[in-house]
């Protein structure tokens, strides 16, 4: 049997959770493994759905919603050289947690964390 889920768990309050903003649709929290310079947050629907393909127009419209007005209240608090918006989807893309969730992270120059780079000829 699958653990359950703790999105799910946290937006049923059987979880703790630091909450920064809530709707009837989504839900955002600081993540539990804050970086340099801190400020990453986690938006997820309020229902459950495990994978982007999964979200209705509604609670997808919502989500970026709540990344624009979270993305602007991280760099008016925490002034961060840029903003990571990402969201893996799928265990080959890195998905670890089976409910989707966008990471808003701040980032600083030469901070070392994750970099895509595409590959061009």
């Amino acid at each position: 049997m699958s653990s359950p889920c703790i999105f799910c768990q946290i937006i049923a309050g059987q979880a703790p959770a630091s909450l920064i903003y809530e709707d009837h649709l989504v839900l955002a929290f600081l993540d539990l493994h804050q970086e340099e310079p801190p400020g990453h947050v986690l938006i997820v629907p309020r229902r459950h759905a495990s994978q982007l393909f999964d979200l209705q127009e509604d609670e997808a419209s919502a989500l970026m919603q709540a990344a624009l007005r979270l993305g602007r209240a991280v760099q008016a608090a925490y002034q961060p050289d840029g903003l990571n918006l990402w969201q893996s989807n799928g265990a080959a893309a890195g998905q670890e947690i089976d409910h989707f969730h966008l990471h808003l992270m701040p980032r600083s120059s030469g901070d070392g964390l994750i970099r895509w780079q595409p590959r061009f000829p």
